[in-house]
């Protein structure tokens, strides 16, 4: 069995407020305990040091940028020193011999804490150039921290860093003294998934057998269906995950066509066999890219413990201290994509600055991401402060597809995600991209979001999420899905619109339910809202009030229409769920009548529910005439409920009740005449309508 069918899992988005989940790798906006002062170790230590943990680097067959010395690159700028995006990205393939890369070099910095027995040796790794699915920037910095203890000498923490402060580093706590440091560097964005087992090119997030996990993240305990999955970016590649990176432009056109770049071609790129040039034109999930290979394999030159592809010089960083910025402007998408999310990540289509004007490289200990992590060594050391209570959304990642056991287009299932996706809060705006199908976007502002998901060839799903203040949190909360965040396929999705404007229900929730997949949407209600779904469900929709009144509406989608399903004047109370009642009914009903006629039998009076006898047997007739009486009596329901008549509604409701408890009999007696999907629907429709009555009875608001 795969890693992947292990993991897979009911999706959730879950809102986290404490400190024993998650944390972040920089600067949060709640304080923990404040680390101690660490100043820079003199330069024959931090040499020894940096030798004696000098990584050994494994690379993607198809990586074009590998570490090197941005030097070559330098310009003067206004007085300054300066490494221009065009001038590294131009020059670093232009001094590319035989494909053999220039310069392979890593540069390392190392700080010892005050008044502890703790230093720290930075290996920090630049590449001239980042192209991800995320987002595509000039120059690359990216870290490993190794945590050491000065009396006994051995390792406490690595910590490889992944993109930025809100996706969780890859880290692991007390390393075997003896095994040198091993980085897996990802394709085109560099971020750094360790390696500390026997498998030595290949990424670990569980333990296998006797083998150990390459990282000790803890997992998403407070989430049930979650809870074997560590937190941390892993290498999604190499764990099976399809992976789409995309083309960056500059002034209308493809970087590598710009006149600054005339030693930049096509091929000098991400392979076209891993790039997709627009989300949207894709009508399904580019399931046939290719996953991880490796590559290159690059050693300290001292290293000498084996044979690798290359050999690197280790440089102390105070040599480049006098570089003064890595500048570039801010590239685009190839394809169009919202305002807003160019702009979220234009952090990342920029420039990622100098490693020196980053906390992180006087105060390594502001990248450690994992609050047992910092705990540990907050225990251990006066000078690590303890952990920040974190909030955290974590959205974990679905597909609807259709439900072979539910009648053609009327029914889905839920499977894994074929490819990883994006996530981004439009409020707080930082794309980050999803690993093992799961989403993770740490430091988090209380209040109110917009929870964005699009990825490659699926229809875009966003939400409101409300975070609480870890002051008032009581705990872990949801926060506005108890069922799966399903993305759809494009080809299969269509517009679920519902605008409550003109109504005098003061609608707060949105939520949806296929009769088979269950409740895969459930959010605060923006005025007016939309959501994907696809066309081959058979839907119920929810809303809610302020007063926690619920309306019920039922939704079936032309899975071959083009236009959107609206849901005008959504309402709550006895009427709404009264007429619900009567559609849920009446769509069973038909759908046993379409199976009569389909086996030849006459279907007699039926505007007036009478059948005649025939091939399918009295039992479908019985169930027939049961799902008609139903109908007649929610009709007569929301007609009460309609006129203000409490009383007479809730009399006719408790009919409805009655009746469906004969149709549950009648269910029972015609399954064996029943295909199985219109047997196995009845059921579903039925367990709904019970919940809907149950709900309709006990409604304050007609």
């Amino acid at each position: 069995m795969s890693e992947r069918d292990r993991l897979s899992r009911r999706a959730v988005l879950q809102s986290v407020a404490g400190a024993g989940l998650v944390s972040i790798a920089g600067c949060s906006a709640l304080e923990g305990g404040r680390d101690g002062t660490a100043t820079p170790v003199d330069g024959k230590r931090a040499a020894e040091l940096a030798r004696r943990f000098a990584p050994t680097l494994y690379f993607d067959q198809a990586e074009p940028w590998f570490p090197t010395d941005p030097r070559p690159y330098t310009s003067e700028q206004d007085g300054e020193t300066v490494v221009d995006g065009f001038d590294a990205f131009n020059g670093y393939h232009e001094r590319m011999t035989d494909g053999e890369p220039p310069d392979p070099t890593v540069f390392y910095h190392a700080v010892e804490y005050e008044r502890s027995p703790l230093a720290v040796v930075q290996f920090w790794f630049y590449s001239a150039f980042d192209q991800f699915t995320t987002n595509f920037h000039w120059h690359d910095w990216e870290a490993l921290h190794v945590f050491v203890d000065t009396e006994t000498g051995d390792p406490q923490l690595y910590v490889a860093s992944s993109h930025s402060r809100k996706v969780p580093n890859n880290e692991f706590l007390d390393p075997d003294p003896e095994m040198v440091p091993r980085i897996l560097s990802e394709l085109g964005s560099h971020s750094s998934a360790l390696s500390v087992n026997d498998v030595r090119d290949r990424f670990t997030r569980l333990p296998e057998g006797d083998r150990f996990a390459d990282i000790t993240n803890s997992a998403v305990e407070t989430i049930e269906d979650l809870a074997e999955i560590p937190v941390a970016y892993g290498l999604p590649r190499d764990e099976g995950s399809r992976l789409p990176y995309l083309v960056p432009e500059y002034e209308g056109a493809p970087l590598y066509e710009h006149e600054r770049l005339p030693s930049v071609s096509r091929e000098d790129l991400i392979s076209e066999s891993l790039t997709v040039r627009s989300f949207d034109s894709l009508t399904e999930p580019p399931t046939d890219l290719p996953t991880r290979e490796t590559g290159l394999v690059f050693q300290h030159t001292d290293r000498g413990e084996a044979d690798p592809d290359i050999e690197y010089d280790l440089v102390p960083s105070s040599e480049l201290e006098h570089i003064a910025d890595f500048t570039g402007p801010q590239l685009s998408f190839e394809f169009a994509v919202p305002e807003f999310a160019e702009d979220a990540v234009a952090g990342h289509i920029t420039t990622t600055g100098a490693p020196w004007d980053q906390p992180r490289y006087e105060n390594p200990a502001a990248d450690i991401s994992e609050p047992n992590h910092r705990a540990a060594l907050a225990e251990r050391y006066d000078a690590i402060g303890a952990p920040a209570e974190i909030r955290t959304v974590v959205a974990s990642l679905s597909e609807a597809v259709s439900n072979d056991d539910a009648p053609e287009d009327e029914g889905l299932t839920t499977e894994d995600t074929a490819v990883e996706s994006v996530a981004l809060l439009e409020s707080d705006p930082e794309a980050v991209p999803t690993f093992s199908g799961l989403a993770v976007v740490q430091d988090v502002p209380a209040g109110d979001h917009r929870f964005t998901v699009n990825g490659a060839g699926v229809a875009p799903h966003s939400e409101t999420v409300s975070v609480p203040d870890a002051e008032t949190a009581d705990g872990p909360t949801r926060a506005g899905v108890d069922g799966e965040v399903s993305l759809v396929a494009r080809e299969n999705a269509t517009r679920l619109e519902i605008d409550p404007s003109g109504t005098d229900s003061d609608l707060t929730d949105l939520a949806v339910e296929d009769d088979f997949a269950g409740r895969l949407y459930d959010a605060p209600l923006s005025e007016p809202d939309a959501v994907y779904v696809h066309g081959g469900g058979a839907y119920t929709t929810e809303v809610r009030d302020r007063d926690d009144e619920v309306g019920a509406f039922r939704v079936n989608p032309d899975s071959e229409a083009d236009t959107a399903t609206q849901i005008e004047q959504p309402r709550t109370g006895k009427a709404s769920l009264a007429s619900f009642l009567v559609d849920i009914a009446e769509e069973t009903r038909q759908a046993v009548l379409n199976e009569m006629d389909d086996d030849g039998d006459d279907d007699g009076d039926t505007e007036n529910g009478s059948s005649g006898s025939g091939g399918s047997g009295n039992a479908i007739q019985g169930l027939e005439r049961a799902l008609a009486a139903v109908v007649e009596a929610a009709r007569r329901a929301t007609k009460r409920a309609e006129a203000g008549d409490r009383g007479n509604a809730d009399k006719q409701l408790q009919v409805v009740a009655d009746r469906l408890q004969r149709v549950a009999a009648r269910i029972e007696e015609a399954s064996d005449d029943l295909s199985d999907p219109l047997s196995n629907a009845a059921r579903k429709r039925l367990e709904q309508a019970d919940r809907r009555t149950k709900q309709a009875q006990a409604a304050d608001k007609l």
